[in-house]
């Protein structure tokens, strides 16, 4: 990269005003706009928008189906190499928490090129291209426009069988729940931006965000699970809560058996560290989780923590969880549909 352009150029944070998928629309918000919508019915359609999944699933035969999924975000860190992996990871994860298989991605940019220069731009493609050669993913096009807010993220399509869908309506009385990466890299982040996380906090973050989630998907589909989706912009909390509605299901979240990144504890304890995205996700939250009077207050801005490239929540029969790599953190019981108890 070019020191000298880089030096001269602002931190790409500071050019946006959240970050990652924080960013996100405020889930009530958004639902209540699709609600609104007349969509025409399609029997190729198998998951659409009307269940609220990580992605769509287009019936192309009996046993093959096309995955669809778009997500593009402004930046999360400062490291335009970190950003590209980071986007591309969390793009590709929609296909993987479905459980199918990426097969193509095209590049979404909005890119300020004249105040960045290219190096920038070049180090963030850079980064998406390293994610997507190790999920052996081309990406085979693009489209690119001029703006002040660097933005960046992919189309993936990718191919499933319908028969072996991970969907959020699959979920059943009695799963066990199975988070496969460690919440917090929204705190870390947040506080990143103002400069106030330790060099090796904020590695172990993006670490965790470039990660694939490709073998959780490929362990939960061999466990015989029933649901998953991953974790991003709406939290723990709303994500688990859009499996549990979905199937007609209560949830049971055991708080302290979250993971959760080291050192994050400490940060939370800081209003600093509580995004807007976060605020917003426990606002929203709250209309449908209960929390025991002795859940720290620090854990229940875990749960809500705005999170980007998250891990799978995977709902899967209780005496084969152990083959998915991750924490059991609670089940699914009957009750309200939707609702979750945190104790």
């Amino acid at each position: 990269m070019n020191t000298t352009t880089t030096m001269a150029s602002p931190r790409l944070t500071s050019l946006s005003r959240g970050a990652g998928c924080g960013c996100k629309i405020p889930a009530a918000d958004l639902h209540a706009l699709l609600g609104e919508l007349k969509l025409p019915r399609d029997e190729r359609v198998l998951v659409g928008i009307d269940t609220g999944d990580d992605a769509a699933a287009i019936r192309l035969s009996d046993d093959l189906a096309l995955v669809q999924t778009v997500d593009f975000f402004t930046p999360i860190v400062d490291d335009p190499y970190a950003f590209g992996a980071i986007a591309a990871a969390n793009a590709l994860s929609d296909v993987y928490a479905m459980g199918g298989t990426p097969l193509s991605a095209l590049s979404i940019l909005a890119f300020p090129l004249e105040r960045l220069g290219g190096e920038i731009l070049k180090s963030i493609l850079d980064g998406a291209l390293d994610v997507l050669g190790e999920a052996q993913t081309p990406l085979v096009g693009g489209h690119s426009i001029e703006d002040p807010e660097p933005k960046f993220g992919l189309a993936v399509t990718g191919t499933i069988d319908p028969g072996h869908m991970l969907v959020n309506t699959g979920g059943r009385d009695g799963d066990a729940l199975v988070l496969t990466k460690p919440l917090g890299t929204g705190a870390i982040a947040t506080m990143a931006k103002h400069g106030e996380v330790p060099p090796e906090l904020l590695a172990r973050a993006v670490e965790v965000m470039s990660t694939l989630n490709r073998t959780a998907s490929a362990c939960a589909l061999q466990a015989g699970a029933h649901a998953a989706t991953d974790v991003t912009g709406f939290g723990l909390l709303g994500h688990l809560h859009a499996i549990a509605r979905e199937s007609g299901l209560c949830a049971q979240v055991r708080a302290e058996a979250v993971p959760v990144l080291p050192g994050v504890e400490q940060l939370l304890a800081r209003e600093q560290a509580i995004s807007g995205g976060t605020r917003r996700v426990a606002e929203w939250a709250a209309t449908f989780t209960n929390f025991s009077p002795d859940v720290a207050q620090w854990r229940r801005w875990l749960l809500a923590d705005a999170t980007t490239s998250g891990g799978l929540i995977v709902a899967v029969p209780a005496d084969r969880a152990s083959e998915v790599p991750g924490h059991v953190f609670g089940t699914l019981t009957g009750g309200p549909a939707g609702i979750i108890d945190v104790g």
